[in-house]
């Protein structure tokens, strides 16, 4: 079992910064690869980014690639996602979420709101 809380989510103004958090539960974390997803109001969760449990790879959503840095510290148990240059059509609540079994996500965070402001 594995428990996700994400943080650092904000209002932010266009072209700005944030950097979310999610901090793992449980023993097993270095061994799931995780994920970044978004869902915006009335449209479905989407994919963002993910990383391999040793954080060797990589891999983002095109609208977010270049923008964007997913990264972890399985030291203490977090998942990072660096965002730069956002924009208005950045505003969701993110999501983060641990698969066990590649791009199979079984484990999913409450989620944590993002708004960029125009």
């Amino acid at each position: 079992q594995v428990q996700l809380v994400e943080s650092g989510g904000g209002l932010v103004q266009a072209g700005g910064s944030l950097r979310l958090s999610c901090a793992a539960s449980g023993r097993t974390f270095s061994r799931f690869a995780m994920g970044w997803f978004r869902q915006a109001p009335g449209k479905e969760r989407d994919f963002v980014a993910h990383i391999n449990w040793s954080g060797s790879s990589s891999n983002y959503a095109d609208s977010v690639k270049g923008r964007f840095t997913i990264s972890r510290d399985n030291a203490k148990n977090t998942v990072y996602l660096q965002m730069n240059s956002l924009k208005p059509e950045d505003t969701a609540v993110y999501y983060c979420a641990a698969a066990w079994v590649p791009g199979e996500y079984i484990y999913w965070g409450q989620g944590t709101q993002v708004t960029v402001s125009s």
